[in-house]
């Protein structure tokens, strides 16, 4: 996203910013805070306030929302939690009292980050909303708040972990909407606030977080390929390095790089459009042996040395049999050694970003590169020791990753795998749901999405038939698998994919209108058909092209649902 901020220009602009300075004051904000009790266990500083009008915001070229230009109050203030010396410190972006519309946003984070910065809150300003975010209590170093898990080697600092999984978004949701409502004076009893939500990736699993658990959390929640299922998650991010290491191979960027091209290319007509995008990447796999990849040539130019990242020399050569081997590895997805699957696979189209090696320019050879994502997880919250990656994988082998699993799973049941499965209080309460996940995500199986949605059908569905259990899911609850998009965003490799960027606005009909999505709003966001329109099919149903028509007709295909859904023969127990 391009932020700009700009002075005051026009009369237009003075007046909605003298609007905004009637309210947007320390004084102001002071006088319209939660008061105290009103959210036990937690006080808040008065001290702490800051308030500034900022005007003229321009938004352009974010995958989250559309293009736009706004005025907002930014207002900040720090609470504590009664018994402990912490800081918590909540960020809300309040529209001008003319352009608010009785909405309040919550948004989450990435990674081990539990908010976006500023990247989110423009997407609820837009839509005349309050829009929220939290520290956690975590302080500014947000890229890696897993720092702070530990009190110490061998302790684990439980109260920031239960911050990080879902007690810090709930506290700064509820106090959020209670601002909002002294803030705007909501005092009618027959006055609404409706509250959304809207996160990818961590955000996402923070979004569920608070499904799962608080009937009255949201009323819509759109929810990116959520980071559930936590302990899975973070471990098999480590799988494709685990293949390289188990197979004495290490391909170059360059070599992994034309595998995944050449099955673009010939992935792509099998949904019956040729537009460089794999929308049935069920199709790929079934249909398209990448063996035949096997001796094609490969050519990438040096790269020169940037922040975090070495200089690399060219890279060029044909596709050896191993790297094939690799690469089928990892499409193949974890299996312990007895051959039973722990996990799903990538798809075939996705970036084998994870598998990445890195060049060591004394040896002169590719060899392991450690993703740090999955790394950190086991070494601060399995081995309880600082420090920001795992320092090697000597010896470990599908099965370590399986154990590391079950570990983690065991550890953290209760506060970060988020995948309990019986969400009826939100569905009672009226709540919705629209989840979403690219089919070439590369840091979390496209799988995963499914599975979820399908163990809330089954859970909240028994002794209905498939039909009638996914009819009544799609009551509240829509799947949409994203053609194209790669992790929580629009993909680069195949640029005319659609990305669902109004998706906040798809969700504020559902619930204020009542007009469910059949299909999700979908636009191209890079290349030649840069802006124009697409529809992407609800889970079950697949796409499928004929003719030149811009947008697939949905399929119900049996084999397709069999393929997205795993049988995890590796437990005894359950896996949502």
């Amino acid at each position: 996203m391009h932020f700009h901020l700009f002075g005051v220009v026009s009369i237009l602009t003075a007046v909605h910013a003298a609007n905004l300075d009637d309210v947007c004051s320390v004084s102001y904000v002071k006088s319209h805070l939660p008061p105290p009790g009103f959210y036990q266990g937690v006080t808040i500083s008065p001290s702490s306030v800051t308030a500034n009008p900022v005007t003229d915001v321009e938004v352009v070229d974010n995958d989250f929302y559309p293009d736009a230009v706004f005025d907002y109050c930014n207002v900040s203030f720090r609470y504590s939690h009664d018994g402990l010396n912490d800081q918590v410190l909540l960020t809300y972006w309040l529209p001008a009292p003319a352009k608010f519309q009785n909405r309040f946003l919550v948004t989450g984070g990435g990674g081990y980050a539990i908010n976006s910065g500023n990247q989110s809150l423009p997407g609820g300003i837009i839509y005349g909303a309050v829009a929220g975010m939290t520290d956690a209590g975590f302080g500014a170093a947000q890229s890696n708040t897993i720092t702070q898990w530990l009190s110490a080697n061998g302790t684990l600092n439980w109260h920031n972990i239960y911050m990080f999984g879902y007690q810090g978004i709930r506290e700064m949701s509820e106090l959020g909407k209670e601002f909002t409502k002294t803030f705007f004076n909501l005092t009618q009893a027959n006055t609404t606030l409706y509250t959304y939500f809207q996160g990818c990736s961590e955000g996402g699993r923070e979004g569920w977080s608070q499904v799962q658990r608080y009937g009255d959390s949201f009323d819509g929640a759109v929810i990116g390929a959520p980071a559930f299922r936590w302990s899975f998650q973070q471990t098999q991010l480590l799988y494709p390095d685990v293949v390289e290491q188990t197979m004495g191979y290490y391909p170059s960027p360059c070599e992994l790089q034309k595998i995944v091209n050449e099955t673009i290319i010939n992935c792509d007509p099998l949904d019956g459009k040729v537009d460089g995008v794999v929308a049935r990447t069920d199709l790929c796999y079934l249909n398209y042996n990448i063996s035949a990849i096997a001796g094609q040539s490969y050519h990438c130019p040096a790269t020169p040395a940037l922040p975090g990242s070495p200089a690399a020399p060219s890279q060029q050569g044909n596709v050896t049999r191993q790297a094939i081997a690799v690469a089928k590895k990892i499409l193949e997805g974890l299996h312990d050694t007895q051959g039973r699957r722990v996990y799903f696979a990538p798809t075939p189209s996705a970036q084998f970003t994870e598998a990445q090696t890195g060049w060591n320019a004394t040896s002169g050879q590719w060899g392991l590169s450690i993703i740090s994502l999955g790394g950190v997880f086991v070494q601060v919250e399995l081995n309880m020791l600082n420090g920001s990656n795992v320092p090697n994988l000597n010896s470990v082998t599908y099965d370590t990753l399986k154990d590391w699993i079950v570990e983690g799973m065991q550890r953290f049941q209760g506060v970060l795998e988020t995948t309990w499965p019986d969400i009826t209080p939100y569905k009672e309460a009226g709540g919705k749901v629209i989840m979403f996940h690219g089919e070439s995500d590369w840091g979390i199986p496209t799988a995963s999405s499914v599975r979820y949605w399908e163990s809330v059908r089954r859970i909240m569905n028994p002794g209905k038939s498939y039909n009638e259990s996914a009819a009544a899911q799609n009551e509240f609850f829509r799947l949409f698998l994203v053609p194209g998009a790669t992790h929580c965003a629009a993909n680069p490799a195949e640029p005319n994919g659609p990305f669902p960027q109004t998706n906040l606005a798809v969700m504020i009909d559902w619930v204020e209108k009542g007009i469910a999505p059949q299909t999700l709003n979908g636009t191209v966001l890079q290349g030649k058909n840069k802006g124009q329109n697409q529809q992407i099919c609800a889970w079950p149903l697949r796409p499928v092209w004929s003719g030149n028509a811009t947008d697939p007709e949905c399929r119900y295909d049996q084999k397709s649902v069999d393929y997205w859904n795993y049988d995890l023969d590796a437990f005894k127990m359950p896996i949502y």
